[in-house]
């Protein structure tokens, strides 16, 4: 498996997570506090310029947090 494999599905992941994040009114620090995750990693998940993948954990704990079915996490246009 290539490091970079899926570099653009994560960053596309990173700012589904941004979007919603945004819709339910959390800033970036108010809701890695809330996922219990350290602001520097939680940046990194959104940042459109930063490979960073995440655990299936990961994905689900954010998703419940923002209220959202997972698999909307994944869905891209």
């Amino acid at each position: 498996m290539k490091n970079k494999e899926y570099e653009s599905t994560f960053r596309k992941v990173g700012l589904k997570i941004a979007y919603y994040r945004k819709l339910q009114g959390y800033t970036q620090e108010t809701f890695s506090e809330k996922l219990k995750i350290s602001v520097s990693y939680y940046s990194q998940i959104e940042a459109a310029g930063c490979y960073k993948p995440i655990s299936l954990r990961t994905l689900f704990k954010i998703a419940e947090t923002l209220d959202v079915d997972p698999y909307k996490l994944l869905m891209f246009d």
